[in-house]
């Protein structure tokens, strides 16, 4: 992932996404250049994966994380906020964290925009040299590369599910509404099922079987009224850009969702409780072992958030 960010610089056609429980009803959409003016703090500390001289102490220049949550307003039951970074990475602090040190997102180093290859342009970074009890708490993992999203605690589900011609009306403002969204209420009243597995999604998951319970991929569909050719395929996208690109989409097979239980999960672990979103909740693709044969190149999607039925390329 650095090799294909090193080779793409284009920084200032950043864009963060800032959504979850505010109150605003849509992502507040920040680009670079009104980052840029926010960025107005320093923050001097080591790096941890500075790994040549790790002792040696930057200058970042950034936007403390509660000067942007103040800004937006954070609903009352909020406990954590999380980063996704643009290849579906995620660290979570929580707001208390957030609001008693200058945890930042930087957009400078030495006076320098951090360039991809060293994980910018946006790079959530911790205050470790004026407060070294945060290295305990947040080793340098939590350190994320590529901020693409903030979701303060956890959004509520809104899947959109449409197909080509639909999505592209949308696209072409010839509709305002081309495709059906489903929420908990939705999903909840559609057949349930259940695996119990080990699951894989790479970060915040226990290790070993998992129970998951959701609805069928292709029941999803169904209730949304869109077709499923037998010819066709299904693109599912989640919120990290990497699950939309679209030279290179998470494509199913019509004839493996109508046969296999592919899942939309909205459940985990034997009390089976929402998925929040340090676990890439609340809503998840999983391909049950049943399925892992056709789709070993395939990827647990976290935070999904649209289904599409397009034509077979």
């Amino acid at each position: 992932m650095v090799a294909v960010h090193k080779k793409d610089d284009r920084w200032q056609n950043w864009e963060l996404a800032i959504s979850g429980q505010i109150p605003a009803k849509e992502p507040v959409r920040l680009d670079f250049e009104k980052l840029n003016a926010l960025a107005t703090t320093i923050v001097k500390t080591q790096e941890p994966h500075h790994t040549s001289n790790p002792k040696a102490i930057f200058s970042f220049r950034g936007i403390p994380v509660a000067k942007l949550l103040d800004q937006l307003g954070v609903k009352s039951d909020v406990k954590e906020v999380t980063f996704v970074s643009y290849d579906a990475y995620r660290a979570t602090v929580s707001l208390e964290d957030l609001k008693r040190y200058p945890i930042a997102i930087a957009l400078e180093r030495d006076g320098r925009p951090i360039s991809r290859s060293e994980g910018g342009p946006l790079y959530l970074i911790f205050p470790y040299t004026d407060y070294p009890e945060l290295q305990i708490k947040y080793p340098d993992r939590f350190w994320a590369f590529y901020v693409t999203n903030i979701v303060v605690g956890t959004e509520q589900i809104k899947l959109g599910v449409g197909d080509s011609a639909s999505v592209g009306q949308k696209a072409s403002g010839k509709s305002d509404q081309p495709s059906r969204t489903l929420d908990i209420n939705t999903l909840d009243k559609l057949p349930q099922v259940t695996i119990e597995e080990p699951v894989g999604y790479p970060i915040g998951w226990p290790i070993g079987k998992v129970k998951l319970q959701g609805v069928r991929l292709r029941d999803a569909i169904a209730a949304s009224g869109v077709a499923l050719p037998e010819s066709s395929v299904v693109v599912v996208r989640g919120k990290p850009p990497v699950y939309r690109d679209p030279l290179n989409p998470t494509r199913l097979a019509a004839k493996d969702v109508r046969d296999c239980d592919i899942m939309l999960a909205t459940r985990w672990g034997s009390d089976l409780q929402p998925i929040p979103a340090h676990m890439g909740g609340p809503l998840t693709l999983a391909l049950p072992a049943s399925c892992q044969a056709r789709y070993d190149n395939q990827r647990w999607i976290t935070f999904v958030e649209e289904i599409e039925v397009m034509d077979s390329p």
